[in-house]
Parts: structure tokens; sequence; C-alpha cells
């Protein structure tokens, strides 16, 4: 359309512009109609060309040669064509020879814009399918590597449950089938979660309750948890299977060392469209570093987070007297 509507204008200017050059209203009307038409079909076969063959950048010149030979081609078949409709009007084919010249200079300063226009809007074309492609394999990297993240914490909890089962299978056969069973369901929730980018907290929290219920299988009535959420929050979404090694961080690093009974602290809330998930674990300075806290899972997790976020600091850890705290703060616009 707005081709035509660029052919139409320029007939019509040829047009008036011919007619003041001395023609009579139809030979100047039939002159542009033929220029302006040859000229359209001659611009229409560079498109095609153009549109299937694509010189390489050391072979481009070949492209304005392609240009100059459609002028050529223009320029004689334009003469040939108004002879052949002007063939007794002796006055008029005395002003076509006089005006060939200016002409073929038209012709070749569309034929060249048309050239010049195709050129770079295929170059546009091309550079935007390779950033597509780049964006594309970037995204499978990410992808891939977030897949990797994600099971390579699943053997070490798998690890650590099997061990335990093997543990409760001789002296508490109930229990062991028990853990067998919650482990079965937690392996099961995990996978349909799989692919999924984004989860609700409350669905978050309801996972991670049956990871809890096989830890206190493992540690009896030593592990307490206090769960304090936000209503505000649970309808708030999070990447799947994000809290569960924090909390299973905050376990290692609570109970391993001592054989008192442990409150692991979980407590989530809105602040300013971000969602903020706290795990406070106790922790003792005389038996534990302080940089061991943010071991292989949280280091993991912050990965994780700036592979979706492009952000360093969504999860931070903090000591506080006796306890060590890990916040993980994930923003609402997913």
């Amino acid at each position: 359309m707005l081709y035509l509507i660029w052919w139409s204008f320029w007939a019509v200017v040829q047009t008036f512009v011919l007619h003041r050059l001395g023609l009579s209203w139809r030979f100047a009307a039939i002159d542009s109609l033929a220029s302006n038409t040859l000229l359209a079909l001659t611009s229409f076969v560079a498109f095609t060309i153009y549109k299937y063959y694509q010189p390489t950048n050391k072979n481009r010149w070949y492209r304005l040669l392609h240009g100059f030979g459609l002028v050529i081609f223009y320029s004689i078949a334009l003469r040939a064509l108004l002879q052949f409709l002007f063939a007794n009007e002796n006055e008029y084919i005395q002003f076509l020879n006089q005006s060939m010249v200016v002409r073929f200079m038209f012709s070749l300063l569309m034929i060249s814009f048309i050239t010049v226009l195709n050129w770079m809007w295929n170059d546009m074309e091309t550079a935007a399918v390779r950033q597509k492609q780049q964006n594309d394999a970037e995204q499978l990297v990410k992808d891939a590597e977030l897949v990797h993240l994600r099971q390579q914490l699943q053997p070490h909890f798998l690890f650590n449950s099997l061990n335990s089962i093997s543990a409760l299978a001789g002296s508490k056969p109930n229990e062991a089938r028990k853990m067998i069973q919650q482990l079965s369901d937690f392996l099961r929730g995990t996978l349909k979660k799989e692919n999924q980018k984004t989860i609700t907290l409350n669905e978050e929290l309801i996972h991670l309750e049956l990871y809890l219920e096989i830890e206190k299988v493992r540690f009896g009535h030593r592990l307490a948890i206090n769960m304090i959420t936000a209503p505000d929050s649970l309808d708030k979404q999070i990447p799947p299977l994000l809290i569960q090694p924090i909390v299973e961080n905050a376990i290692k690093f609570g109970l391993y060392d001592t054989t008192e009974d442990v409150e692991i602290t979980i407590k989530t809330y809105l602040q300013t469209n971000v969602l903020h998930v706290e795990v406070t674990n106790p922790f003792d300075a005389e038996t534990q570093k302080a940089n061991e806290g943010t071991g292989f899972g949280l280091s993991s997790i912050q990965r994780r987070l700036f592979l979706l976020f492009a952000r360093h600091d969504l999860i931070t850890t903090q000591k506080q007297q006796s306890k060590f705290i890990t916040i993980l703060k994930i923003p609402q616009s997913l």
C-alpha cells in the first residue's frame, strides 16, 4: 500500500512537471503513467533479486552493478515503449531524445535509493536474526545452568535421607517406612515443579513442609520449626525449590554441632513489592567459622537468583549474637 501511494504521488508530480515543460496534459499523463509503471516493475524486479540473493560483505559491489544494469534496462525499455506509443508524434520524439539523460539520471537515483534501502533493511533483518539466535543460545545456557544447579542440590539431600532411612530400618522400621513415604512425596512434588519458572509462596511452603517432616524424623524432638508468614505474602511468586536449601543449610549448621534442642525460624513478609524470606538458626562462633554458613547451598541459590534477575544482592547473611540469619529477597516483577 505504501509503495502504491509513493508510485501514485510520483506519477502525479511527473505529469505536472512534463506539462510545465510544454507537453499537453494527455501526452504528459501517458508519459508519466508509462514511465512510472515501468519504473515500478523494475523496482519490483530489484526487490525480488535482493530478496533471494544477498552478496557477502566482500562482494557487495555486485549489488551496485545489478542496480546499474537495471537502470540501463529501464532506460532502453522506456525509450522503446514511448517511441512505440508516440510513433507519429515527431515533436514528442524530439522532446524524448532531449530528456533521456535526465530520465536516466532520475531512474539511477530512484533505483539506487531502492538498492540502498533494501541493503539497509536486509542488514537490519540479519542483525535482528543474529541477535535473536544469540539471545536464544544464552537463554538455553542459562536454563541448562539453572537445571544443573537444582540437580546438584538433590543428590546431597537424597544421600542424607537414605542414610537416615538405613539407620532407622533396623531399630525403627515403622519410622523408616514413614520416612520413605515422605521422601517419595517430596521427590514427586519436586518433579512436578521442575519445569515451572515460578510458583506461589504458599505452594513453596507446602512443599517445604514435606521436607521438614523428613528432617523431623531424622532429628526427632531436637528440631523445632517456627513458621511466621504474613498473609499478604502467600500469593506472591517465587522460583520453585528456593527456600528448602536455605532451611537445609540452617538445620545443618544449627543442629550438627550440638546435642541441644534447636529452633529454626522461617519468616515471610512483603515489603515494597519485594517478597522477603528470613531463615534464622542458632550460631555458635566457638564451634563454627563465620563463613561456613555460606556454603554450596547458598552460593548456588545466589547464582540462580543472578541468572533470573541479574542481581547479586538478593540473598544476604548476617550474624546477630548467637543467631545466623539468611535473608532472601524476590522482586515481584516475575
